[in-house]
């Protein structure tokens, strides 16, 4: 028995997000188990890192699975790329010791939210990007950024619906930019709540439109309530770029 850590890219437009879900439509997690229960002539159980949303695409998504298959590690992501639909392939597969656990043993994650700016939409970047036409003030949103940054109660940036029952995290960087008509928003964490990239770009879209101001994003966080932040910025946008291990 082989412990087989993969990273894996996907555009989620098509997929009811990560996680294997009873009711709802395909999901990445069941695509990958399909493919690897076919190669190993046998159920495979995979882990993601990141339970990423429906809609929410993947950069360097990794996960873990046990694999009783005597297929070179080398050759794991040609064999699955040739079973995965075009919108999911694994870049890479490496051997790692039997504890290895993708979620539990993640030490950060980087996600990139990306907003269209500018004057008309475009039609290559809808999938990607949330189009916004009106200016923002980007000054505004990296000084509201800074108070984001360090270990907080995110309890006001929490969707309902979460198990989770210690809502401090820590945000060790969140960084704004502009590029070619686009706004990045690229954060990195220790961990994140339920929908809170997205409540916190939400956030953040209300101050660069003027809606609120910088102090007003340090009363969000000590108030600790989600009807005080922003709207849950929509899921398309968003991207995990990177899980650090």
């Amino acid at each position: 028995m082989r412990n087989i850590k993969i990273t894996v890219e996907y555009d989620g437009t098509n997929y009811s997000g990560w996680q294997i879900q009873k009711n709802t439509g395909e999901t990445i997690q069941q695509k990958i188990e399909q493919v690897l229960t076919e190669i190993n002539q046998a159920k495979v159980s995979v882990c993601g890192a990141s339970r990423t949303d429906a809609g929410v695409h993947a950069l360097g998504q990794t996960a873990n699975f046990l694999l009783n298959s005597s297929i070179p590690t080398a050759n794991i992501p040609q064999a699955m790329n040739r079973l995965l639909p075009n919108d999911i392939i694994c870049k890479e597969a490496r051997d790692v010791g039997l504890t290895f656990h993708a979620r539990h043993d993640a030490k950060g994650k980087k996600y990139r939210y990306r907003i269209l700016n500018q004057r008309y939409r475009s039609v290559f970047k809808r999938d990607y990007a949330y189009y916004l036409k009106y200016p923002l003030n980007v000054t505004a949103m990296q000084q509201a950024g800074r108070y984001l940054e360090g270990t907080h109660d995110f309890s006001a940036f929490a969707a309902s619906g979460s198990s989770i029952k210690d809502p401090v995290r820590t945000i060790s960087s969140l960084e704004i930019k502009r590029r070619d008509g686009e706004i990045w928003l690229d954060i990195i964490g220790n961990g994140f709540l339920y929908k809170m990239v997205r409540i916190i770009t939400g956030t953040l879209i209300e101050l660069g439109s003027g809606q609120l101001t910088v102090a007003e994003i340090r009363k969000i966080i000590a108030n600790k309530e989600r009807n005080q932040a922003g709207f849950t910025a929509p899921a398309h946008a968003l991207t995990l770029m990177e899980v650090y291990y």
